[in-house]
């Protein structure tokens, strides 16, 4: 399996998309200025206690007050307050951790009354993003993730992953970390360090405790509430997370993103900084790369998947439901179970791409065609597993249900990813009225001449689709020839495959789209 990364940089967001043998399995989008992301360290204040919940909610400058846990707290919290109580009184004792006294841990089954009063300072880590109407989940427990590593401060242990299964491995790695892990600080050992030396880990261990140093200074100026550390670029978490030795490429069409991938992959994984490509092509990275055409097709509510057969994918309150059809398959008595175990097994393969695709998250009840042989539905139920293998969320799979049902629950830190396929009218923009189709060169042409007469634009660029921009470009000397011709040498028009049939947009030099729009004078 050749694995691909392929990173879209725009002036408002970054879109990331995970390619395995140039099929699309995750699309991940961050705003340029997003902020409440997992792994953000705030610190934050107390408003509210809710005894009956056992939690409390906590204002980091969002909305709506962060939800906090007692489990959440840590075993540690009460040394992590005696840090903080320190750092916010003498800033220059912060980074002292190696020479604090750890104090008891708290009750399991404590109260959060116990713990936290209303209006009291607290330091906090996103856990779970805002979804929907809900803030930010939140924990106590402060973490540092590396590729191999992740540092926990206030604790003074070390935890081996149990995916690593070889006894002498794990032994190796506990004994290793230990002696070069500081005091007070806890690490966890991930699956990838599996093989690794102590060189690399100790590299990483240092760069993790750096961090620390670097920004719990911090603490002691902010004001209430306010940001402490933020987690590292998303396209550097999910490189971080995702990177191993399939990966063939990773393309970028930013010089700074580029540069700053390029460091990090020749980090965790010297000499491969090469697999980093600058992307500098005319035709958007993604239409190049044929991703937009997989999203376009792949995040509706009907996704065909295999000879006719295709899924429905609803969401409700409650739950995500996916409905299993073959479509005009067969449907032969003689060959109905044979049909009925392609189609599904097909069905499994599809589900467990749209859920990483998606990132569906919490209860998905999936309703594929009744089998009445239960070693089919075995077979189903295993070959699921198996293709779920390579998701990175947490999840749970039950066998199928004498109704056919299959229920899967997984877990969810960030909102669902979601793609609206359906294309607004680009021609009436929803009113029902629109010019004629065949004006549109002669309104293009208008767009032109107040650019490069008017506002005295020499260099621009019109994205168009793709059937508009052949139509553009064809014959002996094409309209667009004529319009550089009339009006400017500096005018390209390149086909974007993100648009709809009659919808263009002009972008200067710097790629910040102008706003040429007709909409205003429709209404």
């Amino acid at each position: 399996m050749v694995s691909e990364l392929v990173v879209d940089v725009q002036p408002k967001e970054v879109s990331i998309a995970v390619l395995e043998d140039k099929n699309l399995v995750e699309l991940q989008k961050e705003a340029r200025n997003v902020s409440f992301a997992v792994g953000d360290i705030y610190l934050g204040k107390v408003k509210k206690l809710m005894p009956g919940l056992n939690a409390a909610f906590i204002d980091v400058g969002y909305k709506k007050d962060a939800f906090l846990h007692y489990l959440d707290l840590g075993p540690n919290f009460n040394t992590q307050q005696k840090f903080l109580k320190q750092a916010l009184n003498d800033p220059k004792k912060a980074l002292m951790v190696p020479k604090m006294q750890i104090l008891p841990e708290i009750e399991k089954d404590g109260s959060i009354g116990d713990v936290l009063k209303v209006g009291q300072e607290v330091l906090v880590q996103i856990a779970k993003e805002p979804i929907s109407t809900k803030g930010p989940r939140l924990t106590s427990e402060l973490s540092f993730a590396g590729r191999y590593i992740v540092l926990i401060p206030f604790a003074d242990k070390v935890s081996v992953s149990t995916k690593i299964k070889s006894s002498e491995e794990r032994a190796r790695l506990r004994q290793l970390i230990q002696s070069i892990k500081p005091k007070n600080f806890s690490v966890i050992v991930r699956t990838s360090a599996e093989g690794k030396r102590v060189a690399e880990l100790d590299h990483e261990l240092k760069t993790l405790v750096k961090r620390w140093e670097d920004n719990m200074p911090k603490v002691g100026k902010a004001k209430v509430p306010s940001i402490i550390y933020e987690e590292t670029a998303r396209s550097l978490a999910l490189l971080r997370d995702i990177f191993n030795p399939s990966f063939q490429n990773i393309y970028v069409n930013d010089k700074d993103v580029y540069n700053s991938l390029k460091d990090y992959v020749s980090l965790i994984a010297p000499g491969r900084d090469n697999i980093v490509q600058l992307y500098t092509g005319e035709i958007p990275i993604f239409d190049n790369f044929a991703i937009t055409k997989q999203i376009k097709s792949l995040f509706g509510r009907t996704v065909t998947y295999k000879s006719g057969a295709y899924l429905i994918i609803e969401r409700t309150e409650a739950m995500h439901v996916i409905d299993v059809n073959s479509g005009n398959r067969s449907k032969g008595s003689d060959a109905q179970e044979k049909t009925a175990i392609d189609v599904n097994m097909a069905a499994a393969d599809e589900i467990a791409r749209q859920l990483r695709l998606r990132d569906l998250g919490g209860i998905i009840v999936i309703d594929f065609i009744d089998m009445n042989e239960p070693a089919n539905r075995q077979k189903l139920f295993e070959h699921m597993a198996k293709a779920m293998v390579t998701d990175r969320a947490k999840h749970n799979i039950l066998p199928l249900s004498k109704f056919g049902l299959m229920q899967i629950t997984r877990q969810r830190v960030r909102p669902e990813m979601e793609v609206n396929t359906s294309e607004k009218c680009p021609t009436c923009f929803g009113t029902g009225t629109a010019k004629p189709s065949i004006l549109l060169t002669d309104s293009l042409e208008g767009k032109i001449e107040c650019l490069v007469n008017k506002h005295k634009m020499k260099k621009f660029v019109l994205r168009v689709h793709p059937y508009i921009a052949a139509f553009l470009n064809k014959g002996i000397i094409p309209l667009s020839l004529k319009w550089k011709m009339k009006y400017s040498f500096g005018i390209k028009v390149i086909p974007d495959q993100s648009l709809a049939f009659l919808e263009y947009r002009f972008y200067d030099s710097d790629k910040n789209e102008l706003d040429m729009n007709e909409e205003a004078d429709l209404k």
